[in-house]
């Protein structure tokens, strides 16, 4: 089993940024596309952008497109959320998980979640 764990949500207000990671403990990420979920309260998680093994592909969600930007560092062993210009309906749980892959931004089935990172965009 997969052990990620997500870091750097907070609260910030409209028009704000955060950087968020996924870390991996125990194995690498070489050889993983790693995608970013996220949940809100009363929804479904939904796709927010996945990457790669190699980093050089990536695909994003309508609605965070030109605002977010994924990247990661295999050496560091950690995938990074450049979230800009924020807003409130960006307020969710965000997760990081092996992906299916880039086209198809999905988590692989039987995988486990884990706690999230809470970001939260308010006045």
């Amino acid at each position: 089993q997969l052990h990620l764990v997500e870091s750097g949500g907070g609260l910030v207000q409209p028009g704000g940024s955060l950087r968020l990671s996924c870390a991996a403990s125990g194995f690498t990420l070489e050889y993983y596309a790693i995608g970013w979920f996220r949940q809100a309260p009363g929804k479904e998680r939904e796709g927010v952008s996945c990457i790669s093994s190699s980093g050089e592909s990536t695909n994003y969600a309508d609605s965070v497109k030109g605002r977010f930007t994924i990247s990661r560092d295999n050496a560091k062993n950690t995938v990074y959320l450049q979230m800009n210009s924020l807003k409130p309906e960006d307020t969710a749980v965000y997760y990081c998980a092996e992906s299916i892959g880039v086209r198809v931004c999905r988590p692989t089935t039987g995988g486990s979640w884990g706690q999230g990172t809470q970001v939260t965009v308010s006045s």
